[in-house]
């Protein structure tokens, strides 16, 4: 299995676009992941801090309640040793509220305190109400930050209090940075699992575009004529476009090399005769030169035009509506033939539109009638119709009333320059343009029986 090289994956590449995409998600991703579990879990080791301490807040509570009781009980005793050593960072505090003038006086203290007081969390100002409980984080002793609770109780009389416990938030950090510490290594790992995760994953996937370009190598080195292979749904598209191509190139250039040819064996006999006239006789008949340069022209216009064609039905997207070119030619030949008394009709059933150039399709058209127009005695009819088939077809019939063809005549005709009979003007070319445009358009044509009696001339083009 090959991948691609590391040399590849440059921003400028596919590869190195998939590649630093992936990454830079995966970061994205891994970096969200890691700040929403790093807060849910000093939110978690705070919730538990503060469990301890309401803990230890609700024996406070009870004791109290037992000393205004009359108990001896001394409150305190809370069975923390962190309690008793000066300064530890573990303190508790009960304070007597006076409701008359609304201050506040020491009660108790754990010994920890050591002649410290603790913060309140009660904002300045702000009246004290029974039962509040309230928690929050306050500098102590020696400027050590502790997380604190509070509440107010209130037992009658003069006996409300508000007792607060109070422990040290940095255990709430070095928790916190564990996990942190912990998360990083995990979340860094997992990244790069992810990185070399994408880096086979983008090699892997970018496989059938690489021995697609292979395959093009070899065609063009000449190893092959086309793409050869099995690839994925997503490159079998671009495969067989590519070897379309290959063939519709290949096409054009036997068919420039057959075209070249025939020019020059059609132009050899008319320099032949030109050369023989010039060998017998230095003055050579100027209706001679005549003769043999117009059948020189009509050749090489007739292979110009044919060159043109191929060029036109070789452009995609190019479509001409049927009915006006028709209407035009039949307006057209009308006033051509006016002497003879010629009627043109045309049968169209719905407006159909030929997938290919204009000029094209009247340049097809225009031969087809004028061929019946020479030898239609009174009518010639253009039947256009919808073919059934697989992709769209458009059938266009041209029908006279004249004397027809025998089933040979009919394959003669089509041959190029082929005239039956000498006495029509023309260059023998027309029947056989129209055949070479039907085929470069993949379309077919064929001369069969009119019903009129006479010649019918039918061609079947692609439509849209």
């Amino acid at each position: 299995m090959r991948f691609l090289p590391i040399a590849r994956l440059t921003p400028n590449s596919l590869a190195g676009r998939l590649f630093l995409t992936a990454i830079l998600l995966s970061v994205l991703v891994l970096v969200t992941a890691g700040t929403i579990l790093s807060t849910i879990n000093r939110r978690s080791v705070e919730a538990a801090f503060d469990e301890r301490l309401k803990l230890y807040l609700k024996v406070l509570v009870a004791d109290v309640a037992a000393l205004t009781d009359g108990s001896n009980l001394e409150p305190g005793n809370l069975g923390e040793p962190q309690f008793q050593i000066p300064l530890s960072g573990w303190y508790w505090q009960i304070l007597r509220v006076d409701t008359e003038s609304g201050g506040t006086g020491v009660l108790r203290t754990s010994r920890s305190l050591f002649s410290n007081k603790l913060p309140s969390l009660v904002e300045q100002g702000r009246a004290l109400s029974a039962g509040d409980f309230r928690d929050g984080y306050r500098k102590g002793p020696e400027g050590k930050r502790l997380r604190i609770v509070e509440q107010e109780i209130d037992l009658g009389g003069q006996n409300r209090f508000v007792i607060s416990v109070g422990g040290n938030s940095e255990s709430i950090a070095d928790e916190a940075a564990r996990f942190d510490l912990t998360l990083i290594i995990v979340l860094g790992l997992l990244a790069a699992a992810l990185a070399i995760s994408a880096f086979f994953q983008v090699g892997y996937g970018l496989q059938p575009l690489q021995r697609l370009s292979r395959a093009l190598t070899d065609v063009r080195a000449g190893k092959s004529d086309h793409v050869e292979g099995v690839f994925p749904v997503e490159v079998a598209p671009l495969a067989a476009e590519l070897n379309q191509m290959l063939d519709a190139n290949r096409e054009i250039v036997e068919r420039a090399r057959a075209q070249v040819g025939n020019l020059a064996h059609a132009l050899k006999t008319p320099l032949s005769v030109l050369i023989n006239e010039a060998s017998e006789d230095m003055a050579v008949p100027a209706a001679k030169v005549r003769e043999q340069s117009a059948i020189m022209r009509d050749q090489v216009q007739y292979y110009l035009d044919r060159a043109r064609a191929a060029a036109r039905a070789a452009t995609i997207g190019h479509s001409t509506e049927v009915e006006p070119v028709i209407a035009s030619f039949i307006r057209a030949f009308e006033k051509i033939y006016h002497a003879r008394n010629l009627w043109f009709s045309a049968e169209i059933d719905t407006p159909l539109r030929f997938r290919g150039e204009k000029q094209d399709l009247e340049e097809m058209i225009g031969n087809l009638l004028d061929n019946a127009g020479k030898w239609a005695r009174e009518r010639i009819i253009i039947r256009v119709e919808a073919v059934p088939s697989a992709s769209p077809m458009i059938g266009i019939a041209v029908d006279d009333d004249g004397p027809g063809l025998s089933a040979e005549a009919r394959m003669e005709a089509t041959k190029r320059g082929r005239r039956l009979d000498e006495t029509k003007p023309g260059s023998g070319l027309g029947l056989s343009i129209v055949v070479e445009l039907a085929q470069l358009y993949g379309g077919t044509f064929v001369l069969d029986e009119a019903p009129l009696g006479g010649l019918r001339a039918r061609l079947v083009l692609p439509a849209v």
